[in-house]
C-alpha cells in the first residue's frame, strides 16, 4: 500500500501536470478555479477510498473477513524479573536471571522513524507560520486606520508594501498612488473579496502545511494564485471605466518586490508578465472545452490503479491474528500469575508491572504440569517438545504467582532446521512452545505436500487449526494444488468442505480459490446465489449467466432479489451485468425509473438511466423543460443542459428579451460563453437588436453595452454593432 501522504503527493503531481498541459492557457478562469480546488480536495480524499476488487488494477492479496477469524492471542514476552518478588525458599538454585542483549533496530527502521518525526516537525512549522500570518493580518486590520466602503474595509498602511487583500480587508498605502491607479487597485482587490479568493489561498496554504516536502505542492499553490489573478484581471477589464492599456501600465507601477504575506491576494511582481500575456490572449473557443472532460476518467483510472482494493484491506487482520505479537526484545524469564479453572490453568506472563502483560493462554491442562505448590513456595514445570518452562512460586487456593524461566529444546530446534524451518528467533521458540507445535505436526505438513514451510506459516497453521483433516477436505473438494498460505486464509475465514460444496451446487463448480475467498468475505453463500437466480428468472434482468466476479460486485453493492424484482416490474430485462452494477452504484431504483415514466419517458435504456442519475438529472428536471415548451429532451440534450447549469428560467429570460426560438444547442452555446438575457437587453437599451450569432462575437471580444456607450461618448458612433467588434479587436 502506498503510504497516505505519499499517495496524496503523487495525485497532486499528476493533477498539476494535467492542469499545466491542458488547461493552463485556457481563459475559462472560473472553471479553472473550480478544477484546481476540486483536484486539491480529491487528492486528499481519493486515497481513502477502497476500490472494489473487480475494478482494481492492482493485484490484491487474498481477502479475509475479520468477523469470522478466530482470535489466537500469541504474545511474546518482553520482561525482566520483578525485583519485588523474593521467595522464602528457592527450590531450584539454577534458575538465574539471564540478561539478553537488546537487538539493534535496523537502519531502515530508524530512518523511517526519523523521517516520520521530521515530517510532523515540518507540518507544525508550516502550520505555525500560517497561523502567524493570519494573526499579523488581523492585527493590522484592526489596529491601522480604516475606511469603511460598504462591505469592504480599506486599511491604510504607512509602509512600502504592495497592495493586497484578505477576507474583506484591503491593505494599501493611499499616499503612494495617483487617483486613477488607486481606484483600479481598489476595483481589483474588491473583485478578490467578492469572489472569496482568500479562501482559495487559505486552502492552498493548508495543503502546503501537510505537503511541505512536495515540490509539486508549491507549484500547485502558485497556479492557484496565478489563476485568481487572471480571474480578477479579466473582471476588471470588463468594467467600462477601465482601459486595457492603462490598466496594464498601472500594474507595472504598482508591482514592487516588497511583497505582502503569502495568504493575501497581492500584486506579485513575479506574476506580472504572465498576467499581461493572459489579458491579451485570445478567448478560448467553446470547442476546447473537451479538455476538461478528461479529468473524470483520469481520476477514475488513478483510483483503480493506485488505491488499495477493498478486499485486500481485510487480509491485514490475518497477519495480525495469526502471527505472534513480538516485542523488540523478548526475554525468556519474568513473572507469572495463574488461575486454576477446573482442569485448566489460565496462565499470564508479564513484566514487573502487570499492566504490561505480554502473553496469556487458557488452554493449559493442569495435568500437563508437575505438582503445583499449594500453600507454600515451590517449583513446578511444563515440558513440551519445543522446550521446558520452569516455575517458582506458590498457589493459595485457585490463585498463584511467581517467576518463570523458559528453556528451548535444542533437539527440537535442530529438527526444525533439518526440515527447512529456519530463522527461528527466541520469539518463535516461545510461540512454538505455547502452541504446542510438535514434530508430528511438521511431518504432517510435509506429508501433505508442504515440504518447505516457513516458520510463520507453521505458526499460523497451528494457531488456526489447519490440520490434516482440513487439508484433505479442501483438496478433495477441487483444490488439489492449494498453497499453504491459501489454506491459512481459508481456515481463518472459515471456509470448509461444506461451504465449497454449497457454492459448487449453487452453480459455480469451477470457482477459483481467490473468488471463493471473495465469496466468503462478502457473505455470498448458496442461499444468496439461489435467491438471486430465482429472482432473475427467464427472461432475466441479467441477460447472461452471472460470473463469479459479477456476483461479488452484486453482493458488495447489495443487489438482492428485491432490487431485481423491482427492475423486472419496471420492464428492464436482458441487461448486462456491468450495466446492472452501474445502475445500483449510482442509485437507479424503481422509484427513479417510475418517475421518468410518469413524465412521459417510457423507453430510457439502462445505459442512459446511469448517465442521467450520475449527472443528478431527475424526472422533475425533464418535466420543467417540457413545461417551458421543449418536448421530449434527449438524454444528450438533458446532459448538456445539466452540465452547463441551464434552467427553464434561463431560457424564459431570453424569450422575455425577444428571442423566441432558442434551440437547446443554441442555449448550450450561450451559456458556455456566459451570455445572459441581461447582456442582450443591455444592447437593446442602447438601440441595437443583436442576433445570437452577433452576441457570441460581442461576448468573445469583450464588447459590452458600457463599452459601446463609452466609444460613442468619445466620438466613435456607428449603427453597425460589428464596427465596435472590429474596434475592440484593434485595441
Amino acid at each position: 500500500m502506498i503510504p497516505y501522504i505519499l499517495h496524496v503527493a503523487l495525485l497532486l503531481a499528476i493533477c498539476l501536470l494535467f492542469y499545466k498541459l491542458l488547461l493552463q492557457k485556457e481563459t475559462y478562469y472560473r472553471l479553472n478555479r473550480a478544477i484546481l480546488l476540486g483536484c486539491l480536495a480529491m487528492a486528499f480524499l481519493l486515497p481513502l477510498i477502497h476500490v472494489p476488487q473487480q475494478w482494481a488494477l492492482r493485484e490484491s492479496p487474498q481477502p479475509v473477513a475479520a468477523e469470522s477469524i478466530p482470535v489466537v492471542a500469541i504474545h511474546l514476552p518482553q520482561v525482566t524479573p520483578a525485583e519485588s518478588y523474593s521467595p522464602k525458599q528457592q527450590a531450584e538454585p539454577a534458575a538465574k536471571v539471564t540478561r539478553v542483549a537488546e537487538p539493534q533496530v535496523p537502519l531502515l527502521t530508524r530512518i523511517i522513524k526519523w523521517a516520520f518525526y521530521l515530517y510532523w516537525f515540518g507540518v507544525v512549522a508550516f502550520g505555525g507560520n500560517l497561523l502567524l500570518q493570519v494573526c499579523v493580518l488581523l492585527f493590522q486590520a484592526y489596529r491601522k486606520p480604516v475606511i469603511i466602503d460598504g462591505q469592504f474595509r480599506i486599511v491604510e498602511l504607512d509602509d512600502d508594501k504592495a497592495p493586497c487583500s484578505f477576507g474583506n480587508s484591503i491593505f494599501i498605502n493611499p499616499t503612494k498612488y495617483e487617483p486613477d491607479t488607486f481606484n483600479q487597485i481598489l476595483l481589483h482587490e474588491k473583485i478578490h473579496i467578492r469572489q472569496g479568493h482568500s479562501l482559495d489561498l487559505l486552502i492552498a496554504e493548508l495543503m502546503l502545511a501537510f505537503q511541505w516536502f512536495n515540490p509539486f505542492a508549491w507549484l500547485y499553490r502558485k497556479e492557484v494564485e496565478s489563476n485568481l489573478e487572471y480571474l480578477a484581471d479579466n473582471e476588471v477589464l470588463h468594467d467600462a471605466t477601465v482601459e486595457r492599456a492603462d490598466y496594464q501600465m498601472n500594474l507595472l507601477k504598482v508591482s514592487v518586490p516588497n511583497l505582502s504575506l503569502r495568504i493575501t491576494t497581492n500584486y506579485n511582481q513575479s506574476l506580472l508578465k504572465k498576467r499581461i500575456v493572459m489579458m491579451n490572449a485570445k478567448k478560448s473557443n467553446i470547442h476546447t472545452a473537451w479538455k476538461y472532460l478528461f479529468l473524470v476518467p483520469m481520476m477514475a483510472f488513478l483510483v483503480c490503479a493506485l488505491n488499495e482494493p477493498a478486499a485486500s484491506s481485510i487480509i491485514k487482520t490475518v497477519s495480525t491474528v495469526v502471527k505472534p505479537n513480538v516485542t523488540d526484545a523478548t526475554r525468556n524469564e519474568g513473572n507469572w500469575k495463574a488461575t486454576i479453572k477446573g482442569n485448566k490453568l489460565d496462565l499470564k506472563l508479564y513484566e514487573g508491572d502487570e499492566d504490561k502483560n505480554h502473553m496469556s493462554n487458557s488452554d493449559f491442562l493442569v495435568s500437563e504440569f508437575t505438582a503445583l505448590p499449594m500453600g507454600q513456595e515451590g517449583a513446578f514445570k511444563l515440558t513440551r517438545e519445543a522446550g521446558t518452562m520452569q516455575f517458582t512460586g506458590r498457589f493459595d487456593g485457585t490463585k498463584g504467582s511467581g517467576k518463570y524461566k523458559f528453556t528451548p529444546d535444542a533437539a527440537f530446534n535442530s529438527y526444525l532446521r533439518s526440515e527447512g524451518v529456519t530463522g527461528i528467533s527466541s520469539d518463535d521458540e516461545m510461540a512454538f512452545f505455547f502452541l504446542n507445535i510438535k514434530k508430528s505436526f511438521i511431518a504432517m505438513l510435509k506429508n501433505n505436500g508442504y515440504k518447505t514451510s516457513s516458520k510463520d506459516d507453521v505458526i499460523a497453521c497451528a494457531a488456526l487449526g489447519v490440520d490434516e483433516s482440513y487439508i484433505k477436505s479442501i483438496k478433495q473438494n477441487g483444490y488439489p494444488n492449494i498453497k499453504l498460505q491459501e489454506l491459512i486464509s481459508g481456515k481463518a475465514l472459515g471456509i470448509n468442505g461444506a461451504f465449497i460444496s454449497d457454492i459448487h451446487k449453487a452453480g459455480y463448480p469451477k470457482v477459483s480459490w481467490d473468488k471463493l475467498i471473495s465469496f466468503k468475505a462478502q457473505g455470498i453463500d448458496g442461499k444468496y446465489i439461489s435467491k438471486f437466480k430465482a429472482a432473475n428468472g427467464k427472461p432475466g434482468v441479467v441477460k447472461k449467466d452471472v460470473s463469479d466476479d459479477d456476483m461479488v460486485a452484486f453482493k458488495a453493492l447489495n443487489v438482492d432479489d428485491n432490487y431485481i424484482n423491482a427492475l423486472k416490474k419496471e420492464g428492464y430485462t436482458n441487461i448486462s451485468a456491468g450495466k446492472l452494477t452501474s445502475m445500483k452504484a449510482v442509485g437507479v431504483d424503481a422509484a427513479y425509473i417510475h418517475g421518468f415514466k410518469a413524465a412521459g419517458y417510457n423507453q430510457i435504456s439502462a445505459e442512459n438511466l446511469v448517465s442521467l442519475k450520475a449527472l443528478g438529472i431527475t424526472p422533475e428536471f425533464m418535466s420543467s423543460f417540457k413545461a417551458a415548451g421543449y418536448k421530449q429532451l434527449s438524454v444528450g440534450q438533458a446532459s448538456s443542459l445539466k452540465a452547463l447549469g441551464i434552467t427553464p428560467e434561463f431560457l424564459n429570460g431570453f424569450k422575455n428579451a425577444g428571442y423566441q426560438d432558442i434551440s437547446i444547442e443554441n442555449a448550450s452555446g450561450l451559456k458556455a460563453l456566459g451570455i445572459t438575457p441581461e447582456f442582450l437587453k443591455g444592447f437593446k437599451a442602447i438601440g441595437y437588436n443583436v442576433s445570437l450569432e452577433q452576441a457570441s462575437s460581442l461576448k468573445a471580444m469583450g464588447v459590452t453595452p458600457e463599452y459601446v456607450t463609452q466609444m460613442k461618448e468619445k466620438g466613435f458612433k456607428s449603427d453597425d454593432i460589428n464596427k465596435y467588434i472590429t474596434l475592440k479587436a484593434a485595441f
